[in-house]
Order: C-alpha cells, then structure tokens, then sequence
C-alpha cells in the first residue's frame, strides 16, 4: 500500500491560525455561541472549507457550519459526518494565545517563555519520551492553546483538502458539522440531525493518537443557590447571615476522598465544585456531577440536597436551592447499535499500522448527545495533551496520523451498504 502523503506544513498552518481566535465559552450567558470569538472562527473555516473543496458550505445564525464533500462516483454508501468544536474551555482563557512552535523536540522540559513558573515536565507528562524529534505546539504559558478542540478542526479541514485534491480514493458523502459551546454542554443544542443526514458521525476531539472512545461519563451540572442576610459590618451582630460562610460550610460536608476528581480515576464518578461567584448576600456554586453510570447521577443530586439542607438548618436566616441540569450522557449504550461505527474505525489504525486503544473518556464530547440522538459517534484522537491548562500542547505529527486514520476510514466506509 503506498503511504498517504499529508500537507503538513498547511495543516499546522490551521493550527496556528485558529489558536489565535479567542473562542472561550461562557457558562453565565444564554447567548449561542457565548462568545463572539466563535462565530468570527467559523466564518474563517468556512471560508476554507470552499477554497479546500467543499460545497453547501454554510454557517448558521448559532454559528455552526455545516458542508458537505460529494461521494467519489456514483456511491451509495452511508453518510459519514465529521464532527469537531470551535469553543475552548471555560477554565483557562485562551485569550491572547501565542502558539510556540518545538521542531525536533528535544525530549526534556519545556519552559514556556510568557511564565517563568510554567514549566511541561516529562515527569509530569510521559508521554514526552515518545515525542523526540516531532513537532510540538504550545503556548507561551499565559493562555491555553485550545487545541481541544481546534486541532480537531484542523484535521477535519485538512482531510476534507486531501480527499479533494486525491480524487482517486474511494469515499462516499462526508459531511461536516463544526459546533459551538461544546464545552459547556451546549453543542449539540442546535444541530439539525435530518438536515445532516448523517448515518454514523466521529468526533475529532480525542487525546494522543490511536485512541478511540466509546463510552464517556454521564453528566449533570448542578448549580447551589445560598442566600444570606447582607449588612453593614458595624452593626451585624445577630442580624448578618454571611453566605460566604455558609459556602464554606456547605463545601466542607461534601464528600471529598473517593468522590472528587483529585482522588478517583478509572470508571470512578465524581463530584466537582468547579466555580464560586458572589458575597455576603448570596454565592452560587456550580458543581459538576458525572459518572459512567448514569442512575448514580441520582444519588449524587441526593447528597447535595441533604447537605443544603443541613447547612441551611444550621445557619437560621439562610436558603439554599439546589438546581440539576441533564449535560448528556454515556454513549456506550447508542453505539451497540451500530457496530461498525466502532469497528470500522478500529480497523482503520490497524490498516496504518497502530493497534487502537479502546477508551473510555472522564468527560464527554458532542458525540455523547449526538449518539443519545440516534446518530452513533465515537470519538477519535487528534493530538490533544494537558487539555484545559496553560501547559496544554499538541504534536502534529499526531494530528498528520488523524487525517490519515480518517482517509483510510472513509474509504472502508465506502465499501459498506446503508442499512
């Protein structure tokens, strides 16, 4: 088999252009997208995705873009959408990212120029001993990179080119779904499933390479409410209810070994604070509930009632509202019924030489809700590392190997009947 031949230097190219564009969601907004960093990206893809070849590109009034690449010939075979995010994470600012080129990593720590005390140590990243002589991108440190999940852009772009200008492989119709808000739960919230119509879709937004994800926590965002009594301080004394205490003391009861995210790892579940805003009068909490078991999600919600009410109990004058919202849930179930959506993929790394691993994922991406649709969608890598964090980074070496994976995918896609 002749090896595939990948633009590299062009695909870094996107890489770098896209980091560039804040796209940080925001969780306190109902506006969609959250940032108007999104939309500005995807009119930039866009117009891509037309000079790379594709056509009915279009993006919507949420800022999703959709297009299409016809089938090779006359094909029949089952639609295949590709599916990535243009948001970052919420948790680190990707404002201002200056991405950091490393040819020929050199495999020892990586001091980032914008922060003396930010500092990617191969003992703290292992997975460094296996980059010697690649290419590496980070930030300076002052940002995340964002390549969760614009490098799965990138891939999804870049394949889309190749298959253009390769009019000799053999794929069938490929769609393209690019999203917004994925990383506050919202990005399939205006997808139009028949209008894609897509048989079987795969995210591009998977870590390191050769991975492929099939089954993801179940998630809930719960959002706790305390109202206390403000007050000038001076004369506070029995009439002051301090909610910032009362936080505190709400924090403290929950359980922390074995269900928080620093003590558990593997299918373990957790409870996450993650954010607290406010004052005297009144502090919300957003904590993330998630397991890979859906029905303890339940069990969960439990608890933190239980607690605001024992902390309300305890401090008079005081409320506290717990409020669960459903993010989505564990896709293993969704895939069973297709299996080629995994089997085909996994088929696909062995043909390029790499024996996939089949993972499971602490979080969960657009194809946990699009799979909870009805539209089966594994999640495949893209490069991705220290995801969410200032030391994030990603290999393009990686991400050449994910449009490979995807041009040896469709083309057994092509070969398969629509069911």
């Amino acid at each position: 088999m002749q090896a595939m031949t990948i633009n590299q230097d062009r695909l870094l190219e996107r890489l770098l252009r896209y980091v560039q564009i804040d796209t940080t969601a925001r969780e306190e907004v109902d506006d969609y997208p959250s940032s108007a960093g999104q939309f500005e990206l995807g009119r930039l893809v866009a117009e891509e995705l037309r000079a790379a070849g594709a056509v009915d590109v279009e993006q919507s009034k949420f800022g999703i873009v959709t297009a299409t690449l016809p089938a090779s010939g006359e094909r029949t075979a089952p639609v295949v959408a590709l599916c990535a995010h243009f948001d970052t994470s919420p948790e680190t600012s990707g404002k201002g990212c200056r991405p950091q080129v490393l040819r020929d990593y050199d495999g020892q720590d990586i001091q980032l120029p914008g922060d003396d005390g930010r500092v990617v140590r191969v003992a703290e990243c292992p997975e460094l001993a296996e980059m010697v002589g690649r290419t590496l991108v980070t930030t300076d440190g002052t940002t995340l990179l964002g390549g969760d999940d614009k490098a799965g852009v990138a891939v999804i772009v870049e394949t889309i080119a190749h298959l253009a200008e390769n009019q000799d492989i053999d794929h069938g119709t490929v769609r393209v779904c690019l999203t917004c808000d994925e990383e506050v739960g919202r990005g399939t919230d205006h997808i139009d499933l028949a209008a894609l119509g897509a048989d079987v879709c795969y995210t591009l937004d998977g870590q390191g390479q050769g991975e492929l994800d099939v089954e993801t926590f179940s998630a809930d965002l719960a959002t706790v409410r305390i109202e206390g009594v403000n007050i000038h301080p001076a004369i506070a004394k029995g009439k002051m209810v301090n909610a910032v205490r009362i936080a505190g003391d709400f924090l403290s009861r929950l359980p922390a070994a074995g269900l928080s995210p620093e003590t558990t790892d593997g299918r373990d579940g957790f409870m996450h604070p993650y954010t607290i805003e406010g004052g005297v009068a009144e502090v919300t909490l957003r904590i993330l509930l998630r397991d890979f078991d859906t029905a303890k999600l339940a069990e969960y919600a439990r608890i933190l009632e239980e607690t605001a009410h024992e902390v309300a109990s305890s401090h008079a004058g005081s409320r506290i509202a717990v409020d669960v919202r459903e993010q989505y849930r564990n896709m293993a179930a969704g895939l069973r019924d297709e299996p080629r959506a995994v089997g085909l993929a996994a088929e696909a790394y062995r043909r390029l030489g790499t024996e996939p691993k089949l993972t499971i994922v602490r979080g969960g991406t657009d194809g946990s809700k699009l799979t909870e649709l009805g539209l089966p969608t594994p999640n495949l890598s893209t490069g991705q590392h220290n995801i969410h964090s200032p030391l994030e980074w990603a290999c393009l070496e990686e991400m050449e190997f994910a449009v490979r994976h995807l041009v040896e995918l469709l083309q057994l896609w092509a070969a398969e009947e629509k069911r």
